[in-house]
């Protein structure tokens, strides 16, 4: 059943929607600019300064499939509201902060609540737009969003650290979450799923515990792969989450029914989502760092500097959702990374004397194309299909894929930095070549994004239709 009635208001609805989706991923990044600032304002280590950016991603993800049962089960636009509410208290404790633990504290409940926001905004976008040309529209418009908004978040967050304060960073949420209440007070219809609905506690506990020690583990890498505390939780993160896997098959009421990322091409779908999360999440801040330490950039020009990536995607959106209905999802899906792993490996070649222009620039315009290509298409292939009842369910599974990718990616990366930059002092020529080395890592996962759309992704031009429109297609999960 659609959330609104009138077609008008559906449209603003989208507005509404799609903002929620920036204020979630630009979140992910804003501070990223800021931390230079932040670190010497609160005193934070340098372990401290990544777990600003890992605390909200890994309380984010961790915590998405909960949050979308809750939006099932209690009513999705009650669930967005509170969200709402939430997250703008936790950016205001954030943007208040007198120690560095403050701040990642209020960077955790901002992923806790945004862990509500989410799945909410996602399953109500899915039953407001059920079905037709307007739903490619609406997905298009929103997967543009989620595209973008990390780039955006590193424009926005240089913006503000120059010309406000760092502080500002969390403190502009405020405003998001004003227009975002009274739009859905305004343009929402509450729904949620019928039928017998039972919290699954023992699953969320477990793929809560699961992700946490995982993410964890990738994050003590830099210490070295072969670090006790690395396997430690690495192998407990492995272990939880089986034992989550044992759980969902049993639980008559499950935090995430199987078929949902069981099924070949959804499940191709999460993972290429998780592989994109970890480009847009975990290299964009290497790229910052490039630009301020290196290159000497302002906070203000860093973000700047940054602006081609979403100008790349928004410019290249039109053309690709023009495009979906008749190519289908799986040629863009194996295309876009590998224009991603291109820009990156371009990007590898930085020299610390180097021009922006030729060095940086062309990389990041390749890189936002690229980028249309994958989610344009990625939250519509991702949610195909889907039965309404699990709608909430689906579309947390489609943001965890994407947080989790970037806090592991986060993760990766400063392994792959640390190990490249070894004992060397840090001179801008041995900081450039660990920069480089962790943008090749990120290339190689794109390359396995393309191949994980070739292998998986079949048949996903008829997998395009929702589950309203699916009766005769034989493709969509039942």
């Amino acid at each position: 059943m659609p959330a609104t009635s009138s077609p008008r208001t559906r449209w603003f609805a989208l507005i509404v929607l799609a903002l929620t989706q920036l204020v979630v991923v630009l979140d992910g990044t804003i501070v990223n600019i800021a931390l230079p600032q932040a670190q010497h304002a609160l005193g934070l280590t340098d372990g401290q300064r990544q777990w600003v950016v890992t605390a909200y991603a890994l309380a984010f993800g961790a915590l998405l499939l909960l949050g979308g049962r809750i939006a099932d089960y209690w009513g999705r636009k009650r669930t967005y509201i509170v969200g709402m509410l939430g997250f703008g208290a936790a950016s205001l404790y954030g943007g208040l902060a007198q120690t560095g633990l403050d701040l990642i504290i209020a960077r955790g409940l901002q992923g806790v609540f945004a862990a509500l926001l989410a799945p909410a905004a996602l399953a109500l976008l899915t039953v407001t737009f059920p079905s037709g040309r307007d739903r490619n529209v609406a997905f298009a418009v929103f997967g543009t969003v989620a595209g973008a908004g990390a780039a955006v978040g590193l424009v926005l967050g240089g913006v503000l650290t120059e010309f406000t304060d760092w502080r500002w960073c969390l403190l502009v949420n405020l405003f998001f979450v004003a227009v975002g209440v009274v739009g859905a007070l305004l343009f929402l219809t509450e729904s949620k799923a019928e039928g017998d609905n039972r919290y699954d506690w023992p699953g969320a506990v477990m793929v809560t515990l699961g992700l946490g020690a995982l993410v964890y583990g990738f994050s003590l890498a830099e210490l070295g792969w072969g670090n006790p505390a690395t396997i430690g939780f690495l192998a407990a993160g492995v272990l939880l989450l089986a034992l989550f896997v044992w759980i969902e098959s049993r639980a008559a009421q499950p935090l995430l029914p199987l078929r949902i990322v069981t099924d070949r091409v959804r499940g191709g779908a999460f993972l290429i989502q998780a592989v994109a999360g970890s480009v847009m999440i975990g290299a964009t801040l290497y790229l910052t760092f490039h630009l301020q330490i290196v290159l000497g950039m302002s906070a203000f020009w860093a973000g700047l500097a940054s602006l081609p990536i979403p100008l790349g995607t928004m410019l290249a959106a039109p053309f690709v959702t023009k495009m979906l209905p008749k190519a289908g999802p799986r040629p863009m899906l194996i295309v876009g990374p590998l224009i991603v792993a291109a820009a990156l490996l371009f990007l590898s070649r930085i020299t610390p004397d180097g021009s922006y222009a030729i060095e940086v620039l062309p990389a990041l315009i390749v890189m936002g194309i690229g980028m249309a290509f994958i989610f344009v298409p990625l939250q519509n292939l991702a949610l195909a299909g889907v039965a309404p009842h699990d709608a909430g369910a689906a579309s947390a599974t489609a943001n965890s894929a994407m947080q989790i990718g970037g806090s592991v990616g986060l993760s990766v990366f400063t392994a792959v930095y640390a190990a490249a930059l070894g004992d060397t002092a840090m001179s801008p020529a041995a900081l450039t070549s660990a920069y480089g080395a962790t943008f090749v890592a990120a290339a190689i996962g794109m390359v396995a994004a393309a191949i994980i759309a070739l292998t998986m992704v079949r048949g996903a031009k008829e997998r395009m239709r929702p589950a309203a429109d699916a009766a005769d297609a034989p493709a969509a999960v039942q």
